[in-house]
């Protein structure tokens, strides 16, 4: 299964991630490129652990249930709902941001091990976070047909 900690798949990552720019539309859900370059920079910056929150209520009651669910080898559903921190409304230079993304991808690289609380999963520790981290990316790259 694919990983954020593995060289090769974070790489394919972020040479799908540097075909994005302002004008590429996305396949589903209403997020513009800036919106979901910057909603994927949030996620990885509470993956690197710059920002951290707590697990929701919601969270706690079906978290854990959910996370056996991500963690299978299967593509992450269209339109799920989006964790209210990471909702992003605001428009900006997708060029800009796009370069955030990939220096935050290329940061798993330095530090293997990740320890972070997902607002809705909970504790998630350094496998599932890798794999969790990729399959986010990859979600969204996919909504933009990349």
């Amino acid at each position: 299964m694919e990983t954020i900690f593995n060289d090769t798949d974070r790489e394919e990552l972020i040479s799908r991630i540097s075909l994005l720019n302002n004008q590429s539309q996305p396949q589903w859900g209403r997020m513009t490129a800036y919106q979901m370059l910057r909603h994927c920079v949030q996620w990885e910056e509470m993956a690197l652990g710059k920002t951290q929150y707590k697990q929701t209520f919601i969270g706690r009651l079906f978290g854990k249930m959910a996370l056996k669910d991500m963690l299978k080898d299967t593509p992450i559903k269209h339109n799920l709902p989006t964790v209210p921190a990471f909702k992003v409304s605001q428009e900006g230079d997708a060029s800009a941001e796009k370069e955030t993304l990939i220096a935050r991808i290329q940061e798993h690289a330095r530090l293997p091990e990740v320890d972070f609380v997902h607002p809705f999963f909970g504790h998630l520790n350094s496998q599932q976070g890798g794999i969790i981290a990729y399959k986010h990316a990859d979600h969204h790259l996919k909504q933009f047909g990349i």
